[in-house]
């Protein structure tokens, strides 16, 4: 059996998408490599942005390299060719970007249908009449794929009911993989050192002692907005208090810089500033971060899995996030859940998490029993069981 896998997204390049296709990959390729004669052969699509970094040796495993960028007329016309090529039994895309002439049997991941619930301009910086027709021809694409997949992987069991309710005659080709965790860092050599990680950490980004932490985009749906002006209530009261707010700087996180400085909350020129915007902070520092936050917030208004409150579990650092999507699901009772619309819900959160020692320990223990589950060897093993069964 000769299996293709659309990886243009593996890696950096692709964020979260990016870790979710390179985790499943290099998960089932290690699985394959075990199985000797039983193996399938991989034929792994990948982008002249990250062709050098997919970088395995095996029989098994052919590269192929496809300069067609994502969401593009490219994909929908020239890549089904590229496929034809290949001869191939089955196609996994691990996002709805899917050709909809692709040529042969193909598996589609699902992860969410934030465009269908908020196809609002203020998620793009497209002109309106652009955002417009996009998010049309995603609506299309979106349908076709449902109906052409032989099998559709969720990433949560709320993902699942909502392409249901969206798609009623999907129900049937469902099947649902959580995504996994990894750890952030590895190879700190002792206590000491990451004591003394820690205080440099705290010195480089002027985080200060007492932190709520949200890693991530700034999408309108992640509700930072919200979370500033809960921050700015709280401050008032207590001076020690910081927001820190983790993400790469984009034109979405330049706009809610601008509101934290319409409420005096920021100010480029002030490093002591009580929101602090990191910008981009590599993963072994970012594990610092989690390790020394008083919290995780996350206080989303619709997520298809919540990866980082998943992260947030595993590494030990309460969490406060919505009681919404597949937050519920996936917290499992290990996390505080607010009512993301409601700022006396959040702001009433953060006040007992930051002030009862007892609660927060209690919440780690519980987070990092359940991160347990979410393994990303789990989640590549049932990803090979859907191409197993098709092909």
């Amino acid at each position: 059996m000769r299996i293709g896998i659309d990886a243009r997204f593996y890696g950096p390049i692709g964020k979260g998408l990016g870790r979710y296709t390179q985790e499943v990959v290099d998960n089932i390729i290690k699985i394959n490599e075990a199985l000797g004669d039983g193996a399938l052969d991989f034929v792994i699509f990948l982008s002249p942005a990250n062709f050098d970094e997919f970088n395995v040796k095996s029989p098994r495993v052919r590269k192929v390299k496809l300069n067609i960028p994502w969401y593009s007329w490219r994909e929908q016309l020239i890549m089904p060719w590229l496929i034809a090529k290949e001869k191939l039994d089955l196609i996994h895309f691990p996002h709805f970007n899917v050709p909809i002439f692709t040529p042969t049997k193909m598996v589609v991941t699902i992860h969410d249908l934030i465009l269908t619930h908020f196809p609002t301009v203020r998620a793009t910086t497209k002109n309106t009449w652009v955002y417009r027709f996009k998010n049309l021809a995603y609506r299309f694409v979106l349908r076709m794929i449902i109906f052409r997949a032989e099998k559709i992987i969720a990433v949560s069991e709320f993902t699942k009911q909502d392409i249901i309710h969206t798609f009623p005659r999907a129900a049937s080709k469902i099947v649902v993989t959580y995504e996994g965790v990894a750890n952030l860092a590895k190879g700190r050599d002792s206590l000491f050192v990451a004591k003394l990680d820690s205080e440099e950490m705290i010195q480089k980004y002027h985080l200060g002692k007492n932190f709520l932490l949200y890693v991530g985009n700034a999408y309108p749906h992640k509700n930072l907005e919200t979370l500033i002006r809960v921050f700015n209530r709280l401050y008032a009261e207590q001076k020690d208090l910081k927001l820190v707010l983790v993400g790469k700087e984009d034109y979405f996180y330049n706009r809610i810089k601008q509101y934290a400085r319409s409420l005096n909350l920021w100010q480029k020129e002030n490093l002591n500033s009580p929101v602090v915007f990191p910008g981009y902070v590599p993963d072994a520092q970012l594990e610092i971060m989690y390790q020394e936050a008083r919290a995780y917030i996350f206080p989303s208004l619709y997520e298809g899995f919540g990866l980082p409150v998943v992260k947030s579990l595993k590494v030990g650092v309460p969490v406060i996030t919505s009681h919404n999507s597949s937050l519920i699901e996936i917290s499992q009772g290990a996390a505080i859940l607010v009512d993301p619309n409601s700022t006396e819900s959040i702001a009433k959160a953060i006040e007992k998490i930051v002030h009862s020692k007892k609660l927060r320990q209690q919440l780690s223990r519980r987070g990092i029993e359940i991160a347990k589950k979410f393994s990303w060897q789990t989640a590549a093993k049932q990803t090979l069981m859907v191409y197993t069964s098709l092909c």
